[in-house]
């Protein structure tokens, strides 16, 4: 019997859909269930073909088990050794790299020291750093934000350097990035599964939460397959099997605003019924087919066409 398992927190609609949605498809030698833990030991054979990942970013425990099980050959969705390295600043230098366009970014140390550093830790970064040459190349207004991370946590619109500097000794040891704040007409979130299907969402973060989905905003044909190409573009460069992808579009071009959310949102209740349905199915129909695509104990994960490039991969 082959299995399809899915690991998460919180949630309590898509993961049972998906089970449900993969079971009604899958013939009678496949089963998808609840990955279930009661021992990790190192070693044996992997017990699931697929597992799609939906917690291991808050639960280091099954972080380390997922790339156990990807060494023993399950195919882990997305794949935890690159998730484990991404974060924000690098996505938007590798945006840069493949021509989506971005807004202008910097990367900023923590405000407090880390743990177990002192002085001498820092001796290779200059004190006071260039603000002036940053602010002049990111420009206000602008976003301060957490480098890694998401759910719109921490994040802070900046209006000018006297509020960044207020601002910026709150954030404690938090690796911040200063990101330039694009004033747009309109928004887009994308789902993206297997960097091949795509959906196109409306969306506007200035609403409450429950309404984002709802916005009035329609993409033209031209901007619609500029949305579909960069996000295709983006996620076949990481290597993510399930991500979103979020676009401020100002002047009709669409900016990259955030692209590393491998556990997007798939809650009906905020993303509506029409994309949670499209979410479930095609998610369904990717695990299966990854799940019978995979070979038994080789690395059956997928990796980005920037690592594949570095180490000489055929992509």
């Amino acid at each position: 019997m082959m299995k399809i398992g899915i690991l998460y927190g919180q949630e309590n609609t898509f993961p049972q859909a998906f089970t449900d949605q993969v079971n009604r498809i899958c013939g009678p030698n496949v089963l998808a269930e609840s990955v279930l833990i009661d021992k990790a030991l190192q070693g044996g054979t992997a017990e699931y073909a697929v597992v799609v990942d939906r917690i291991s970013h808050d639960v280091p425990f099954y972080r380390a088990w997922l790339k156990d099980a990807a060494l023993r050959g399950t195919a882990v969705l997305n794949n935890p050794f690159w998730w484990s390295a991404d974060e924000k600043y690098f996505n938007n230098a590798l945006a840069l790299r493949i021509g989506v366009p971005v807004p202008n970014t910097a990367l900023l140390p923590a405000f407090e020291q880390p743990g177990n550093t002192s002085s001498r830790s820092f001796r290779n970064l200059a004190y006071p750093l260039d603000w002036e040459g940053i602010f002049r190349f990111v420009g206000f207004p602008a976003y301060l934000k957490p480098y890694a991370g998401g759910g719109w946590r921490d994040v802070y619109y900046i209006n000018d350097a006297e509020q960044f500097f207020a601002v910026h000794q709150q954030t404690g040891r938090e690796t911040m990035m200063l990101q330039a704040a694009v004033e747009w007409e309109e928004y887009y979130r994308c789902y993206c599964i297997g960097a091949a299907d795509v959906r196109i969402m409306p969306y506007d973060p200035r609403l409450p939460h429950a309404e984002r989905y709802y916005a009035g905003f329609s993409a033209g044909e031209v901007l619609h397959a500029q949305l579909e190409a960069f996000t295709i573009a983006l996620n076949r460069a990481l290597g993510y099997d399930f991500n979103t992808v979020e676009f401020a579009v100002k002047n009709g071009v669409p900016y990259a605003i955030d692209f590393c959310n491998p556990a997007p949102d798939a809650d009906p209740q905020s993303v509506g019924q029409e994309n949670f349905r499209w979410y479930v199915e095609k998610s369904a129909r990717y695990a299966l087919d990854r799940a019978l695509e995979a070979r038994p104990g080789v690395d059956n994960l997928h990796w980005g066409t920037f690592v594949r490039r570095a180490a000489g991969i055929p992509e």
